[in-house]
């Protein structure tokens, strides 16, 4: 009799811790957020979404940079010019600064982005004028150049706009272009924009709030 109600007793423990897990993992389990949700961590989506199209582009050492260079890391990509006198100039400086401040509290993260910067003034930046211009900024940032070709079919496909400008006193042009900091996941995916236009510290924590 003590038996029958000791394994009757046994059973009911096990089905109630039974129960019990399996109401518990839906607050423990890992979960993939809705879009919603993303939105209200305040990601910003790109929409319609960017893919790696084939490209070929050179870079500041004059290497090919092919599309599979981005494969399996995080990558913030800019658009713009070395000699534009101020955008340009000032928003690396603070995608470069935001990522410093963002490798000294997480530096094995940190580690994982490249900061990679494309000309869309071809006939000027070459990679020797890259090499001079990123030298300035962050060290691991890579600067992107190429044919007039190649350098049209890249921006189209992250949807930047560009368009030779007014001319300066010095004798030299302007580059007009959208100023977009995109942030891509390591599997490429455009996840969100880094607000540089907020400074470094905004960036950081843009940073903070998506890699890991």
């Amino acid at each position: 009799m003590n038996r029958g109600i000791f394994i009757t007793v046994g059973a009911c423990l096990g089905f109630m811790s039974l129960i019990m897990a399996l109401f518990l993992s839906r607050f423990y389990t890992p979960r993939e957020l809705t879009l919603d949700e993303y939105k209200t961590l305040g990601a910003y989506f790109i929409d319609p979404p960017r893919q790696l199209a084939e490209f070929k582009l050179i870079d500041d050492t004059s290497k090919i940079f092919l599309p599979e260079e981005f494969a399996g890391k995080w990558n913030i990509l800019f658009f713009g010019f070395t000699y534009c006198p101020d955008v340009c100039p000032t928003d690396v400086q603070r995608l470069s600064q935001g990522l410093m401040e963002f490798e000294r509290d997480a530096p094995n993260l940190g580690r994982k982005i490249t900061p990679i910067f494309i000309s869309i003034d071809p006939e000027r930046d070459t990679p020797e004028i890259m090499g001079e211009f990123i030298s300035n900024f962050h060290p691991r940032l890579v600067g992107l150049t190429g044919s007039t070709e190649a350098i049209a079919e890249a921006a189209q496909n992250f949807a930047i706009y560009y368009a030779r400008g007014q001319e300066t006193p010095a004798g030299g042009y302007l580059v007009d272009h959208s100023a977009v900091v995109y942030l891509f996941d390591p599997q490429g995916r455009p996840l969100a924009t880094l607000p540089t236009d907020k400074g470094s510290s905004a960036v950081a924590s843009e940073l903070e709030k998506w890699v890991s």
